[in-house]
Order: structure tokens, then C-alpha cells, then sequence
């Protein structure tokens, strides 16, 4: 967009919530993707337009109606115009991202948090769980937000936050000195359980890549600017899992927990694995594909 097609624009969009129409037309309009935080375009413009105007919440209609200084137009603006131009999930634009009721740093470096798992975790895992976990290990971090959501919901665990990559693990200690955790929880360099030692843990919660190779190539930009090694898993999506499952049980304590993420590669992994009997959670807030499994289970294999 050329400076005088913007300047016309912030003399002609004088209030918020002109910028936030005109950023959700825009966004319609270039078919961008939302699954990142949000799930439609006027959410995610109301997302941008506030984090530019450094308004963390929007409890307060009235705002929509608040006219925007010429600095101000022009942040907003130029924000709307980086999704648009950019196509990078708005949590990269802000720098953060919600989950289970807690705000994460996130950037490149690392998936943008949506599990289904948030809502297990505010459910304290129940009916899974029947005390509470000592140890917890949150496989395939990333952010940390999975670990350190569980170090919320039982406070007096001690979690290990895992991942093979070191730049993920970094956005991980940022977010455990956020959220004043370093206490108990710790983030670890690891290929799958090799760098672990001999600790078992009472629950092993993962996120782990799980995306297909054809869904992977087939993926909208938004998640092509995610980092790959966070989704794609092989041919069928569960390369990593596979390893997971086969290697769990020694790391597990006798009454464990195993849950275990794997989207729309939980048809090929009941295929794989037909001698394990997979509980699959079902949530009131959407999601699917978020397998159980206790440590007896595993067993079998």
C-alpha cells in the first residue's frame, strides 16, 4: 500500500471501530485463515487493532467509538496490513497467545497454542486422574504452555518441560520466568525421553508433530510459517508417536497417565496400534483426537 493510499485511509477511518471493520473486510477479502487464537475475521481484527492501541482487554464498548490519534491510526494500520501482507498468524503479529486462561510469549520459534488439551487441564484430568500427579513431564513443549498450565492446575507438582529444539525450549524459559514457575518446573533438551535420565513420571502429557506429509504440503500459509518440525510427523503423521508409545511405559510410574495428541491422524494410529485400548476425550469447547492411556495399558505392546 503506497503512503498516500494510507494516508487517505487515516483521514478517512477516524475511530476503532472503523479500523476494525475495515481490518476484518480486509482480511475476508484476502482469504486469510484463522485457527490461531481466533476463529473469524472480526475477532482477529478486534485482536490486532487492540494490541497495536496497547489495550490488553476489550471490556468496554464504548471504545469502539474512540477516535485515534494520527500516530495511532497509522500503528493500527500498518498492523492490519502485516496479516494481510504477511499472512503470519496474529499471535506472531502481538507476540502472545491465550491458553487454559493463562498468556504465553510465542514467536516463530514455536507453535501457536490451541490444544484441546486446555480443557482437560482446567479439568484437573479428571476422571483420569484420581490423585495428584508428583511428577509430570509435557513432551514436545514448545512454548511451555501445556507444562506450565498443568504446574497451575496442581501446585505442588514438579513438571519437566521437553523439546528437541533448543530455540523452542528458549521461548519456554521466557515463559517460565513469566509466569515466576522456575521453581518447579524446568525445560529440558531432549529427543523424545534420551535426554531425561531415569525420572518416571505420574503423567506424560504431549503435544507432539502429528500432521501428515500430504496434509502438511496442503496447509493454509498461516501454519506454513509455523515452524515444520513442530507439525509434520511422516507420511502418516505419527512417526513420533509411534516412538512415544513403544517407549512410554519405562518412564512412566505404575499408576501413570499417558495423554497424547494426535488430531485427524487418530484413525491410522487405532490402525497401527489395534491392541491398545485408546480412550478418546471428548470436549465441550470442540476439539478431537487427544488419546488416554494408562501406564498398564502399555503393556501390551
Amino acid at each position: 500500500m503506497t503512503l498516500e493510499v494510507s494516508a487517505q485511509l487515516c483521514r478517512d477511518l477516524v475511530t476503532v471501530r472503523d479500523y476494525v471493520r475495515w481490518g476484518a473486510s480486509q482480511f475476508n477479502a484476502a482469504g486469510l485463515y484463522f485457527g490461531h487464537g481466533t476463529d473469524n475475521a472480526w475477532d482477529e481484527a478486534v485482536q490486532l487493532v487492540l494490541h497495536a492501541l496497547h489495550l490488553s482487554e476489550f471490556n468496554n464498548a464504548q471504545i469502539l467509538d474512540a477516535r485515534l490519534t494520527e500516530d495511532e491510526r497509522m500503528a493500527v494500520l500498518a498492523l492490519l496490513e502485516r496479516r494481510v501482507d504477511e499472512r503470519l498468524p496474529g499471535a506472531y503479529l502481538t507476540g502472545e497467545a491465550w491458553f487454559a486462561g493463562l498468556k504465553f510469549h510465542v514467536d516463530e520459534r514455536v507453535l501457536v497454542p490451541r490444544s484441546p488439551m486446555a480443557e482437560l487441564i482446567e479439568k484437573g484430568f479428571e476422571p483420569w486422574l484420581t490423585e495428584e500427579p508428583a511428577q509430570i513431564l509435557d513432551m514436545c513443549t514448545g512454548s511451555g504452555c501445556i507444562g506450565i498450565a498443568c504446574a497451575y492446575a496442581f501446585p505442588d507438582a514438579q513438571v519437566d518441560l521437553s523439546d528437541i529444539s533448543e530455540e523452542a525450549l528458549a521461548v519456554a524459559e521466557q515463559n517460565i520466568a513469566r509466569h515466576q514457575v522456575a521453581e518447579r518446573v524446568r525445560a529440558l533438551h531432549s529427543d523424545l525421553f534420551a535426554g531425561l535420565g531415569n525420572q518416571r513420571y505420574d503423567l506424560i502429557v504431549s503435544n507432539p508433530p502429528y500432521v501428515d506429509a500430504r496434509d502438511l504440503a496442503e496447509m493454509p500459509a498461516e501454519y506454513q510459517a509455523e515452524p515444520s518440525v513442530g507439525l509434520g510427523s511422516g507420511d502418516d503423521g505419527l512417526d513420533f508417536t509411534r516412538r512415544l508409545l513403544r517407549e512410554a511405559r519405562q518412564y512412566l510410574t505404575d499408576q501413570g497417565l499417558l495423554v497424547v495428541e494426535v488430531g485427524n491422524s487418530w484413525p491410522a494410529l487405532e490402525q497401527a496400534f489395534p491392541e491398545l485400548p485408546f480412550t478418546w476425550i471428548e470436549f465441550e469447547r470442540g476439539g478431537h483426537g487427544v488419546f488416554a492411556l494408562r501406564a498398564q495399558d502399555l503393556d501390551a505392546l
